[in-house]
């Protein structure tokens, strides 16, 4: 489906991130060559999305390929039409498989069949929650009143914010925290000034010892970012005296 030409000015923050489509891609990108400003806005949400450390690749389910691999000697072949299974020409002697034989053939390829779907869905399903992320990303990166805050953690390492108070959200990521053993997280919170304290999503460290963008939402004036160290899974409230708190000013 082609873009409107007006709506091709609200898709800079999307295409910096890579949350268009093959086609809506190809015709920003015309859009680019004849725009000096949203060239410049591309550029600028880039920067700000490498000073960010995303991770927008979607990296199949552990164990993926070896289960396909196993599958596979599993699936029994039908023998090529016309051999074998169908008489030839002049009575000559007919091959067929027994009754057993193509049963388990057929109940092995419905197997593999199935579990290669159920792989595919999934995969689909989080390259979609993928796209949905980034775009939501993308809308705060290049809100007219985004601006970035950095605050340094008491713990080592820096926490960087970009907020959007017009669509009261943030978007949060970190750099250089302390590693934290497997029993424990990092979690995001948005604190109010009455003392109340939502759970934003948990800090995820990435290869390179950053963590992954979290998008908190309801985040207004006079509000708090906090980040605690909580159990594995994270939990309902705080439970740890924060290791940095970022004000929303």
């Amino acid at each position: 489906m082609s873009v409107q030409r007006h709506e091709l000015h609200l898709l800079t923050g999307s295409y910096a991130l890579d949350a268009l489509t093959d086609a809506e891609r190809a015709e920003f990108e015309k859009h680019l060559d004849q725009c000096p400003a949203c060239a410049e806005e591309v550029r600028g949400l880039r920067e700000t999305a490498s000073r960010l450390a995303m991770a927008t690749a979607v990296t199949p389910p552990p164990g993926m390929r070896q289960r396909v691999l196993a599958a596979a000697p599993l699936t029994r072949q039908l023998p090529p039409p016309g051999r074998g299974s169908l008489p030839r020409r002049g009575g000559l002697r007919r091959r067929s498989l027994s009754r057993a034989g193509l049963t388990a053939g057929i109940l092995a390829l419905a197997a593999a069949v199935v579990f290669l779907l159920v792989m595919t869905l999934s995969t689909n399903s989080q390259l979609q929650q993928a796209r949905q992320d980034n775009a939501a990303i993308a809308a705060v990166l290049a809100a007219p009143d985004a601006r970035i805050e950095s605050l340094p953690a008491h713990a080592g390492g820096t926490v960087t914010a970009v907020m959007s108070l017009r669509q009261e959200e943030a978007v949060v990521t970190t750099s250089a925290l302390p590693a934290l053993p497997g029993t424990r997280v990092y979690q995001l919170w948005v604190m109010t000034s009455a003392g109340a304290a939502t759970s934003a999503g948990l800090l995820t460290v990435t290869s390179a010892g950053s963590t992954a963008p979290v998008l908190a939402d309801g985040v207004r004036p006079g509000d708090r970012l906090g980040i605690t160290v909580e159990p594995a899974g994270g939990t309902a409230q705080p439970t740890t005296t924060p290791v940095v708190v970022m004000p929303v000013a």
